[in-house]
């Protein structure tokens, strides 16, 4: 059914609804209309100016009263200068004598008693009135098959997506290769479902989209819409969810109502864990109105009744907490896992989004892409859409390698407070600890190089040295978590090398933090100590919903916790220790990147390595903070905010 055929169907409300509505407001102002009309030709009927009986009386004395026309209610009539008037009639019994007397004309008028049908109207007309308004506001809250108004609770709320305008397809959708191909054979059942039908291939009930936010569920689902050309019915979990017992069931049969009638057509439900979440788990009994809603999701799934060509495609990021019952065969046959991207992803989908932006030639997508790890697809459309605000901003006619560094750095560590005043000694301090955290970098053979070092202010951060993997990695050795305990300390060694005990600052308060969080992750999670041996120990990260965990703390012993402390401290030390030795044994180096820090402000990668062996840097101009050209690789900070409580680094 096209747009034109939903306009002229008499099933979604028949005509032109602006006309009807029009022609509604039309009745009213003609009732309105009649309504003054009647009462003004009453009181057209009463002609003359109203007098004082007693100014009626002095006229007749004097003689100007033409003649009257006497009513048991009412006297008018008219003067000698042709004046009409009127006035009440009072129990005068000496009246008629004294218009006689002066010659008046008089005309006696029985009362006319009231028309019936005249009093019936003028009683019944404003309730008819009311009438007619009430009709009109409940037919405007029920307008729309949308269930928004007051009578219409019950009603689906899910819209027939229609996409004139920004239509999506699978080919704006990249780095979740997999995902796309599971949804992608859907789609063929939906075209050609003969293909599948001759093996006995059963198309599946529905398919339920898994992953982290932004990382591109919904605009799967909008691809789909746009590559089955069947109908598409979109509704968002929280649409079944209302104050009323029963309100979301009459919903979920409402909405599988609308899909029967356009089936074959896709239904997506965008976060259900709202209406999905595990029975039992609530407050009260099993009556109330979630598990109604999430009762009459199951059965119309895959109940005693089948609903045969209606695929149900979900979203969500908390697969944790939903129904067992919702995800078994039959009615989530398909549970398809969206990831994060790799790195080719992410040179996928920048592609993508950098279509849109008019791009330099020194623009590299795969350099980009290795200084993003971890970023979802909307992280890096963020990314692109930063980078072209940038340039924008300084009037460029083209999106430059450097506008995206910036941007990147900007989506990471915030943007630069270079308005913030410092003083000599914290900037000093500030240098030789970022200085301190890139010379142990250097020196620890299982760390990550260096990509950048900086001491101008960052959201907040007062400096930062960004450590680059070479690769995307999925697991970390023993050997790196030591490097990274001591590239973590030596911020706080360089201080205490250069400036004395008693000179340390709360600067190193976040990388304690991180060392700490990190050794204690190797002790109690991953077995890395000989003496506590290769037992979990750490408290459950289990969801829990309202009192129901999905797993329980392990107990342990007194001794077993003090000798657990006991190995964490041991081994955030082993990391200070080494960090003091390294730092030590390359004290000359530590200065040197210290001078370049305080002259310069930010570092690459590669100008530190120049400066670490010797040679000059040169630069246009040394104060200005230019950025440097970025070296390839990914851009993940591992020892950040030197400064303040916020400082933890982030683990990799």
């Amino acid at each position: 059914m096209n747009d034109n055929d939903k306009q002229q169907d008499p099933g979604n409300g028949g005509g032109n609804p602006w006309m009807r509505s029009l022609m509604i407001w039309v009745g009213i102002l003609l009732a309105l209309a009649l309504f003054v009309t009647m009462f003004g030709g009453e009181r057209a009927g009463q002609t003359g100016n109203s007098i004082p009986y007693s100014t009626f009386l002095d006229r007749v004395e004097e003689g100007q009263v033409r003649q009257v026309n006497v009513s048991p209610t009412t006297i008018t009539g008219e003067l000698t200068n042709s004046e009409r008037f009127r006035t009440n009639t009072p129990n005068d019994p000496q009246l008629i004598q004294r218009l006689r007397e002066r010659g008046v004309v008089i005309n006696a008028r029985p009362e006319e008693g009231p028309n019936i049908w005249m009093v019936l109207l003028y009683q019944s007309l404003p309730f008819l009135l009311f009438l007619g308004i009430a009709f009109f506001v409940l037919r405007q809250m029920q307008k729309g098959g949308g269930g928004g108004g007051a009578m219409g609770f019950g009603k689906s709320r899910a819209k027939l997506l229609t996409q004139k305008e920004g239509k999506v397809t699978f080919d704006d959708v990249a780095g979740i290769d997999e995902a796309r191909e599971e949804l992608e054979e859907v789609v063929e059942f939906l075209k050609d479902p003969t293909k599948f039908a001759r093996l006995g291939g059963k198309i599946p009930k529905g398919a339920l989209l898994v992953g982290s936010p932004g990382t591109g569920k919904t605009l799967l689902a909008r691809a789909i819409a746009g590559e089955a050309g069947v109908p598409f019915f979109t509704i968002s979990g929280s649409d079944f969810v209302e104050m009323f017992v029963g309100v979301g069931a009459s919903r979920v049969r409402d909405m599988f109502e609308q899909a029967k009638k356009s089936a074959p057509c896709i239904v997506f439900i965008d976060e259900i864990d709202a209406v999905g979440r595990h029975r039992g788990a609530g407050l009260g009994n099993g009556n109330d109105e979630r598990e109604q809603t999430l009762n009459q999701l199951l059965v119309e799934m895959d109940g005693f009744e089948a609903n045969e060509g209606i695929i149900i495609v979900a979203a969500t990021n908390r697969p944790d907490v939903l129904d067992p019952a919702l995800l078994r065969p039959g009615r989530f046959d398909r549970q398809v896992v969206v990831p994060r991207p790799d790195i080719e992803g992410r040179i996928k989908i920048l592609e993508v989004h950098m279509k849109k932006v008019p791009l330099a030639p020194d623009v590299d997508a795969r350099v980009i892409a290795r200084g993003t790890p971890g970023f979802s697809g909307a992280d890096l459309a963020n990314l692109v859409n930063e980078a072209a605000l940038m340039a924008a901003r300084k009037s460029k006619r083209l999106v430059a390698m450097q506008e995206f560094e910036e941007a990147k750095d900007k989506v990471m560590m915030g943007a630069e407070r270079r308005s913030m005043v410092m003083t000599d000694d914290e900037k000093r301090m500030t240098a030789y600890h970022e200085a301190g955290h890139a010379i142990v970098s250097i020196h620890e053979p299982a760390s990550d190089p260096i990509h950048k070092a900086t001491i101008i202010p960052r959201g907040r951060a007062l400096g930062m040295v960004m450590r680059l993997p070479e690769r995307d990695s999925y697991s970390y050795h023993r050997d790196k978590m030591y490097a990274n305990l001591a590239v973590a300390m030596g911020g706080r060694v360089a201080e205490e090398l250069i400036f004395g005990y008693d000179k340390v600052s709360s600067g190193a308060s976040g990388d304690i933090q991180y060392a700490t969080g990190l050794a204690r992750d190797m002790i109690t999670k991953w077995g890395m100590s000989d003496k506590v041996g290769p037992v979990e120990y750490a408290q459950p990260e289990g969801e829990s919903f309202l009192g129901y965990s999905s797993a329980q703390p392990r107990h342990m012993s007194n001794e077993t916790a003090q000798l657990i402390d006991a190995e964490i401290r041991a081994t955030v030390e082993g990391g200070l220790a080494r960090a003091r030795q390294l730092l030590t044994d390359h004290i000359d180096q530590l200065h040197t990147l210290a001078g370049a820090l305080l002259e310069y402000e930010t570092l690459s990668g590669d100008e530190i390595k120049r400066l670490i062996a010797g040679e000059e840097l040169e630069r246009p101009d040394p104060g200005s903070g230019l950025k440097p050209v970025a070296s390839a690789g990914t851009s993940i900070p591992k020892t950040r905010r030197p400064k303040g409580p916020f400082g933890s680094p982030q683990p990799a």
